[in-house]
């Protein structure tokens, strides 16, 4: 049975009301289930106070602990912890599908506890000579405990209803249908708690909204700012398909009152991390912050390129050299493959990457990649999954044809058919193509027409909002990619 789209209505057995008075425990609540205390941001402050608190308990279980106060105990008590809280960063472990996935995030906390020891313990020998196979042991297995006790106490706090945002969308036809399937699948935010305040003037009620017992629909004729004081709105989404039938006046007397009013367009953006390409319009990305990047940004990003190829390079070497002859020796063939990719401008330029296809692979010409591709050979298989593959691109990153971090390099016979289908596409080609990117480390790889369109969506907001801060973010989170692979299908 659809509900009638004017009667105000909650979930079965849910209560969207919350008591707004003065006491202590209705602020306490406010407090922590503000918007700018999300849940991933909340388990980041659970991660640092038990890590803080049981470091130097771990610490003293050693049977010859480093001393507080000399500089090898200082360094000791300060750089595995950080190096903890990086890694955990790094391996996804703030992501969105770790947070609704307790036991799989479990899971990989031990391989951040061991890797961050690893690597902390590493940097403590070359300036200390001070690290120690117990101190790695002690590392390893109580910062893994401390991640795993902080997400149990998440997954409490959350079983308390806490960490929900509330959301007032104007308007109830497809846009904000759009808005919430979106919201739910993909926004860093965990939970909402949503209602909707819909006009005749703003256009067709969407069913699909009717039919849904966890929204809350207001009468139409409402008072917007009644609805949000009702409500508890943390924020108000303007995400009618009928901008001419808008109250701006009721908008700005919300505005005015405290509550936070935005356009549909640039909160998606801000919460799921890419642009909607589906109903983007041009006047947003024309009057909206973004694509600033001044020279500096350039230059900055183009001295974090150099640095970190040239180290890649140093610490990959041997596992090249390796992968090189294992090429070789598969079939005789060569190891290196050179193919043409389009880069900044449109510039066309010679990849290299160790061959994962036999020789003959494209004698019927240029094919996408498809999984279980039967031109991968048996190493190639391993190579992709590992991404060895890609370490011949670092010289291109020297020589200014790539960047690290940027948009997937694609071919130009690619490149061209997706620019005729997809809108939008050649903005892509304001950065340099880059060995890794915000698409490659949230988007699996995919080989249709409609994988190139999401993948774009992620490439325009890298665009968008470039900065080398955000190209240090996807480095990091590389190292999830790498490590655990979803599909290696190129």
């Amino acid at each position: 049975m659809i509900a009638r789209p004017g009667a105000a209505r909650t979930a079965p057995g849910r209560s969207f009301f919350v008591n707004r008075g003065s006491g202590m425990l209705p602020r306490m609540a406010r407090m922590i289930s503000a918007p700018a205390l999300g849940a991933a941001r909340a388990l980041f402050l659970l991660d640092l106070a038990v890590t803080v608190l049981a470091w130097p308990v771990a610490l003293a279980l050693l049977s010859d602990p480093p001393r507080a106060d000399a500089w090898q105990g200082v360094l000791a008590l300060l750089l595995y912890p950080a190096a903890y809280l990086v890694g955990l960063y790094s391996l996804g472990l703030y992501r969105r599908d770790a947070l609704n996935e307790p036991r799989q995030a479990l899971g990989r906390v031990p391989v951040a506890a061991a890797l961050a020891a690893l690597g902390a313990s590493a940097v403590l020998a070359l300036l200390t000579e001070g690290s120690s196979v117990a101190l790695f042991a002690v590392a390893t297995i109580g910062l893994g405990v401390a991640g795993c006790i902080a997400r149990l106490a998440l997954a409490a706090l959350r079983r308390l209803g806490l960490f929900r945002r509330r959301l007032l969308i104007v308007g109830a036809g497809q846009r904000a249908w759009d808005l919430v399937w979106l919201l739910r699948r993909e926004a860093r935010t965990l939970a909402f708690d949503i209602a909707l305040l819909h006009e005749p003037a703003m256009g067709e009620f969407d069913a699909r909204l009717a039919e849904d017992p966890a929204l809350r629909i207001f009468p139409a004729g409402t008072d917007f700012l009644d609805a949000a004081r009702a409500f508890g709105a943390d924020q108000i989404i303007v995400a009618s398909d009928e901008r001419r039938g808008l109250p701006m006046r009721a908008l700005l007397a919300c505005r005015t009152a405290g509550f936070p009013v935005s356009e549909y367009l640039r909160s998606l953006e801000r919460e799921i991390g890419r642009i909607d390409i589906k109903r983007l319009e041009l006047g947003f990305l024309v009057y909206d912050e973004g694509f600033g990047a001044s020279l500096l940004d350039h230059a900055l990003k183009r001295a974090l390129d150099i640095v970190a190829s040239l180290l890649l390079l140093a610490l990959s070497s041997p596992f090249l050299i390796a992968a090189t002859l294992a090429v070789k020796l598969q079939d005789g063939g060569p190891a290196l493959y050179r193919q043409a990719r389009v880069t900044r401008d449109g510039r066309v330029f010679r990849i290299m990457k160790l061959r994962t296809m036999r020789v003959d692979a494209e004698r019927f010409g240029a094919t996408w990649a498809a999984e279980r591709d039967p031109r991968i050979t048996r190493v190639g298989h391993f190579l992709r999954r590992t991404r060895l593959d890609e370490l011949p691109q670092l010289f291109n990153v020297l020589r200014g044809d790539m960047s690290i971090v940027g948009p997937r390099p694609e071919r130009p016979e690619f490149t061209q058919e997706l620019a005729r289908k997809l809108p939008l596409y050649e903005e892509r080609h304001r950065m340099r193509a880059g060995l890794t990117g915000w698409a490659q480390v949230n988007y699996p790889y995919g080989a249709s027409l409609d994988d190139a369109r999401s993948k774009l969506s992620y490439d325009l907001y890298y665009v968008k909002n470039f900065g080398v801060l955000f190209d240090l973010l996807i480095l990091m989170q590389t190292l999830r990619v790498v490590l655990f692979p979803g599909n290696a299908v190129r």
